[in-house]
């Protein structure tokens, strides 16, 4: 329910914007300036070839591609030639240049073209393998199946090469490959449909592939070339573009090798996009803008890596740098935003209401409702800083740690049929003093790690008594602590990142000295405790090529422990040192979530090149921030909090309204199950009874999900018996709907008789004050006229009486969205 005010503000706000708005309806007739990629060739006399893509480059900001419609000229095509569709092919050592021109725009490319090494075999690793995966052959829907397709069997994204080679070169008998005769080789025959072939057509016999294969298999099939350069990278160009709603624009994918060299491997390179409906890609690479404005990546994977061209589509109006000039910063967190937010043509939401503004940020901190005393206080103070004294006393009230400690006990807290009730107390106990102290981050999870003693006393020794195997271990380590979902990587290269096996395991080996002593578990009844130690011995192998792993983080150096020392102290100064990559950009993200509903990165522990994280400047400087502070929780809400992008209305503008994720609005979340229960609690008056709690303990205070509460399951409390890290529905469902309707445990919080319905019925007070009493303790607003009204209205119905009324209304302001929730 929408006051009149705020409806008029926002009305307001949009005009004024649509006053400033340019409509970017015409298009730009002619360039200011343009470019060419690469900006310079090498290339080697063999025929290789290169893509270029030309660029115009207009005053409104905007990039467009001209490679179809520009004039290209080599000045020595017997050294090296380019066709009308920007692909240049090398034919003699020397140099030479490419002259283009568009309109009255000119630039040049300078051409290098060396003579060919002596030494030109080619190699199954660089050459064959990516065509297979191009062609789609070791994906899981064809030869990488389980057991393989036809009795063909070949690694999933070529995780295992050279088994590969000899199920393709040796496999019975070597009958797929015919080295007398090339082109009759089952392997090309089958390929090219020349026989039948249940996977169709994957490439014709005139292609470059075929010439390839036949190249290879003529060359005697050998597994690597003499001095064969390893793939280091692959990058993608462009890299960022802004585009004008249904333009196009061809990809370049180069790969760079350990030999210096560079190579175009659009042609063999696989391209998705995050968001459809924002842009597609085909098979070729090239780029299709829709008709919709927003974000996306478009990613390219080649051989086990991958990169990224990040997609934004702005709005079809143009606005002026004056309006976001004008707009209100209160910290680094806004200028980076409002940079975001100009690339994007958004304009956010107009800072929130008080009420707003209290509701919000009280269950975000502490998961409760401010009381009506509390909200008439703050509602009525006049002092320009009182958000941000309500935000301080909010990080030092007494409840911050139960709830904070509950959200992390989602990620870490085990089954307590499996390790026993007690050691899940322990580890609960752990989380909620950690939180009290407010320690440092780096400290938390370096304890988490290292963690050793009896899981009756050190709680986070919990984590390993659960975890039992290095590979679950690390599993669990590095989405929670990491953000990185290595556990993809656990069977065969990960299908979305870089992460192979290799890294995987070498991550798991970091926790393949961990030793326990005692009782071990035993479900459903593990009541015993263990003791986690570290002892020197205990490998971590490959599961493919059974080498024996030396610990390594992901992208980190190899860890040269002493052998005497435990691998997980390596590990942990790793993770905390102030440059690490992942540690506090994951945190960050997190808390994050936990405020806007979403993280930069989204899921929350899925940082990967192929899921770029959104306001990526934003999320690195206040890693940065919050690094420099120490690894201080309360200082990064704090620097959150006091934003105005925090504090921006949910009420959309003209220009943010079908903004989902950039966070140009507060975006409404239901509230969490405990946070709920609490709030019902709280605004009814009454008080909960939670078996094995004491009188009156609060929802967020539980710490078992053997704990019954048919409302919090209902709400989606996470149950512990699966693996955590434990995630949660968030939707609305019909199952609320009607528990809040209909449940017979809400109607007699309501109808309590020392609850505050029954309160307010026998007072003295006025019809309107006890209506606006409910609304604070609910809303924490006061009604506004209309509502006042229809309220009263109950009141006044001939077969009601006060002490009904009351519950009516109550019940009424229960079971609405303002409620339900957090706005």
């Amino acid at each position: 329910m929408k006051s009149l005010v705020r409806a008029r503000v926002a009305t307001f706000w949009i005009a004024a914007v649509l006053s400033v708005a340019t409509p970017l309806t015409a298009r730009s007739e002619g360039s200011e300036s343009i470019s060419v990629f690469p900006s310079e060739l090498s290339l080697t006399a063999n025929g290789q070839g290169h893509r270029i893509v030309i660029t115009g480059h207009d005053t409104a900001g905007f990039d467009s591609d001209l490679t179809g419609s520009a004039e290209m000229k080599s000045d020595h095509p017997e050294i090296a030639s380019v066709t009308e569709s920007g692909r240049v092919t090398a034919h003699a050592p020397g140099e030479t240049r490419i002259r283009i021109s568009s309109g009255a725009q000119e630039t040049e490319l300078r051409v290098r073209v060396l003579s060919p090494p002596d030494q030109t075999g080619l190699s199954f690793v660089n050459d064959v393998l990516p065509i297979l995966s191009k062609a789609g052959c070791n994906s899981g829907k064809c030869h990488a199946k389980p057991n393989g397709q036809n009795g063909f069997r070949l690694s999933v994204f070529a995780y295992d090469p050279k088994s590969d080679y000899r199920e393709i070169v040796k496999d019975s008998r070597g009958r797929r490959v015919f080295p007398a005769l090339p082109e009759e080789s089952l392997l090309l025959r089958k390929a090219t449909q020349t026989i039948p072939h249940e996977g169709g057509e994957r490439f014709t016999r005139d292609s470059a592939q075929h010439r390839t294969l036949v190249d290879w298999i003529t060359s005697g099939m050998p597994y690597a070339a003499e001095n064969d350069p390893t793939l280091e990278s692959i990058e993608l160009f462009p890299a960022e573009r802004r585009y004008r709603k249904e333009s196009s624009q061809p990809l370049i994918v180069r790969a760079h090798f350990s030999d210096g060299t560079i190579r175009d491997v659009t042609e063999l390179a696989e391209f998705s996009v995050n968001d459809k409906e924002i842009a597609a890609t085909d098979h070729s690479g090239r780029i299709s803008v829709g008709t919709l404005n927003g974000e996306t990546a478009v990613v390219a994977r080649f051989m086990g890596l991958i990169s990224i061209s990040r997609v934004i589509v702005p709005p079809d109006r143009s606005l002026p740098e004056s309006l976001f000039a004008a707009l209100p910063t209160n910290s680094f967190v806004d200028r980076l935003a409002l940079e975001w937010f100009r690339k994007l043509g958004l304009v956010p939401s107009d800072t929130c209401t008080d009420t707003e503004f209290l509701r919000r940020v009280s269950l975000d901190v502490i998961g409760m409702l401010p009381s009506p005393e509390e909200a008439r206080a703050f509602l009525a103070d006049p002092s320009p800083d009182k958000r941000d004294r309500w935000i301080d006393h909010l990080l030092s009230h007494p409840a911050y740690a139960d709830y904070w400690a509950g959200k992390w006990a989602d990620l870490i807290r085990p089954n307590p049929d499996r390790v026993g009730v007690k050691s899940v107390y322990m580890l609960d106990q752990w989380l909620r003093q950690t939180f009290r102290e407010n320690k440092p981050y780096d400290v938390m999870a370096r304890e988490i790690v290292t963690a050793q003693g009896s899981t009756h006393q050190i709680g986070p020794t919990v984590v390993f008594r659960d975890r039992r195997t290095p590979e679950d271990v690390s599993t669990l380590v590095s989405q929670v602590l990491l953000g990185v979902r290595m556990e993809c990587a656990r069977c065969h290269h990960h299908p979305n990142e870089k992460w192979s096996q290799g890294d995987f395991y070498q991550f798991a080996a970091f926790f393949g000295e961990i030793k326990r002593k005692g009782t071990g578990v035993s479900p459903p009844i593990s009541g015993d405790f263990e003791v986690i130690y570290h002892r020197p011995g205990g490998e971590v192998k490959h599961p493919v090529t059974a080498e024996v792993m030396k610990p390594k983080p992901p992208d980190g150096p190899t860890a040269h422990t002493d052998p005497n020392r435990d691998p997980r102290q390596d590990l942990a100064d790793w993770m905390c040192q102030p440059d690490n990559p992942f540690l506090a950009r994951a945190l960050v993200n997190r808390v994050w979530a936990e405020f806007f509903g979403k993280g930069f990165v989204d899921p929350v522990d899925d940082f990967r090149a192929s899921n770029p994280p959104v306001h990526e400047p934003l999320l690195n400087a206040l890693a940065e921030d919050f690094v420099k502070n120490g690894y201080d929780l309360k200082h990064l809400m704090r620097t959150i909090l006091g934003s105005r992008i925090y504090q921006a209305g949910s009420l959309p503008n003209e220009f943010n309204l079908g903004d989902t994720r950039h966070f140009s609005r507060s975006y409404r979340r239901r509230l969490p199950a405990e946070t709920l229960l609490d709030a019902v609690t709280e605004v009814t008056g009454t008080s909960n009874q939670f078996q094995g709690l004491a009188a009156g303990a609060s929802a967020k205070q539980t710490w078992n999900y053997k704990i019954r509460s048919e409302f919090m399951d209902a709400f989606g409390r996470p149950n512990s018996s699966s693996d955590c890290p434990c995630e949660r529905d968030t939707k609305p469902s019909v199952v609320q709907a009607l528990h809040m309707m209909n449940s017979d445990s809400l109607q007699e919080r309501i109808a309590n008789p020392k609850g505050r319905a029954r309160a307010l019925a026998e007072s003295d007070r006025s019809t309107a004050e006890i209506i606006t009493e409910l609304y604070l303790a609910a809303y924490n607003r006061p009604p506004t006229p209309e509502e006042l009204s229809l309220a009263s209205r109950i009141y006044a119905n001939p077969e009601a009486t006060r002490q009904t009324a009351t519950e009516d209304v109550l019940w009424a302001l229960l079971n609405t969205a303002e409620f339900v929730f957090n706005h």
